[in-house]
């Protein structure tokens, strides 16, 4: 009987064993290249005895094939970069004997130089290998952003991926973006570009992208030299008097524009990654900074620097903890709810849930309203991961780059989207740039900073 073919084999076969039964079958795995041509083309791209030209040369081949691969070869091309070129153990320990033993000498610099070197994977090498074509970056970044959802199902991408990410940290750190400003005079295909990829409010028309880069808004692109034309991240800012509470104003399009000289507040109401492949990959705190530099030279009379942010899982978060916030709840306010809710006792876990979907009609002062605005507190102020980090990925931004949580905004985006994620509530985030160092040193002692406002709402 034959063997089985690969896509019959257990998901936990190694490449080795792939390879091994397609080649004793003459299997053509990979389109016009067979499995053994691939990875012939990968170890080129990878050969020392190359230059980056070369090698880079081979890479474009190789970018040239995928872009016509078909899904399951691309994959097997993902699992021969990932296994195929692994540390060398054997590197590693004679390295580190060397370096042992020469330590205290003056030969342990250079057994240092060769142990970080026997750290490195060939799979960096390899990958570093194709930004050495002008398309090759682009090719790295899309490459990621089609693999991270199988990162759950197979494991063996782990490494492959993990290399992906820590080169793109280092090509992509801000100190190498340009930051541009974005208005109506700029390209429709840039235009086009910002209506794609915006993220937190959806643009629903032209007038709508037009009321977004108005005179009293400044929309930033960050740009990278070796993806030309293709904004990384989109900064939108609204300039106004006052400290934003709800985004139905700042998106009317009807409205007429702020006199943007006279406005002493700067609002970042959406703050839009465009690359999947980029995902993990922290612009940092610096990103924020460049904006602010930008604002402040142009506008001097600009004094607070906040944004107007979603709370995208809270309601989630209420879904799986409702039963424990009633528990919790001062017996006081447990009968106002009921109260409130027509019901001749405290509401149950079930009955809270099923109020939720009328939060929109509750009155701001309400108990129910309150209750709702303490439980963001709590989800914001005090709701940490195992490793000490904020559980909602906005708040993890913004308080990972310096910023307070300054006020909760009762029905902020009463917008279908913002009522099934957070029950409409918005969240300022202050930037405060005299104490952005010590907010960053409260939340990684796992205090995330609160106005005293916020503060309140927890009592």
């Amino acid at each position: 009987m034959d063997k089985p073919s690969a896509s019959k084999e257990s998901g936990n076969s190694t490449v080795r064993q792939r390879l091994g039964a397609m080649f004793s079958r003459g299997v053509d795995a990979v389109g016009g290249w067979s499995s053994r041509r691939l990875l012939h083309e990968l170890q080129q791209v990878l050969n020392s005895a190359l230059s980056d030209v070369e090698g880079g040369r081979h890479a474009a081949a190789v970018a040239d094939w995928y872009a016509q691969a078909r899904p399951a070869q691309r994959r097997e091309c993902w699992l021969l970069m990932s296994e195929r070129f692994p540390l060398d153990d054997s590197a590693i320990g004679a390295a580190h004997h060397v370096y042992r033993q020469a330590r205290g000498t003056g030969e342990q610099a250079q057994a240092e130089v060769n142990l970080r070197q026997a750290f490195s994977a060939p799979r960096t090498r390899l990958l570093q290998r194709f930004s050495a074509f002008s398309g090759g970056v682009r090719f790295l970044v899309d490459m990621r952003a089609e693999l991270l959802p199988e990162l759950r199902r197979d494991k063996r991408l782990a490494a492959l991926d993990s290399e992906l990410q820590e080169l793109f940290s280092t090509w992509f750190d801000v100190g190498f973006l340009e930051l541009r400003r974005i208005n109506w005079d700029s390209s429709a295909s840039l235009i086009e570009k910002l209506i794609k990829y915006e993220a937190v409010h959806d643009v629903r028309s032209w007038e709508d992208a037009k009321n977004r880069l108005d005179d009293d808004r400044r929309c930033y692109g960050f740009f990278h030299p070796r993806l030309p034309g293709e904004p990384l991240i989109f900064v939108e800012v609204a300039l106004l008097r006052e400290m934003a509470a709800g985004i139905e104003p700042l998106l009317d399009v009807e409205a007429a524009p702020a006199d943007s000289n006279k406005a002493s507040t700067a609002i970042f109401y959406s703050i839009s990654n465009t690359q999947a492949g980029l995902r993990g990959v922290s612009f940092g705190n610096d990103l924020i900074k460049r904006v602010v530099e930008q604002l402040q030279s142009e506008f001097p009379r600009l004094k607070l620097f906040a944004t107007l942010s979603p709370i995208p899982r809270l309601r989630s978060w209420l879904e799986s903890n409702i039963e424990s916030l009633l528990k919790s709840a001062p017996a006081r306010t447990r009968q106002a709810l009921g109260r409130e809710l027509g019901l001749a006792t405290a509401p149950a876990a079930a009955d809270m849930l099923a109020a939720l979907d009328g939060v929109a009609g509750w009155p701001e002062g309400s108990a129910c309203a309150r209750w709702l605005l303490g439980a963001a507190a709590q989800y914001l102020g005090r709701g940490l991961t195992p490793e000490g980090r904020p559980l909602d990925p906005v708040a993890r931004f913004h308080l990972g780059n310096g910023a307070r949580i300054e006020r909760i905004n009762w029905l902020g985006d009463p917008s279908p989207k913002g009522l099934r994620q957070s029950c409409g509530l918005m969240v300022n985030y202050l930037y405060d740039l005299k104490r952005v160092e010590r907010h960053r040193a409260q939340l990684a002692q796992g205090k995330p900073p609160l106005s005293g406002a916020v503060e309140g709402l927890l009592s």
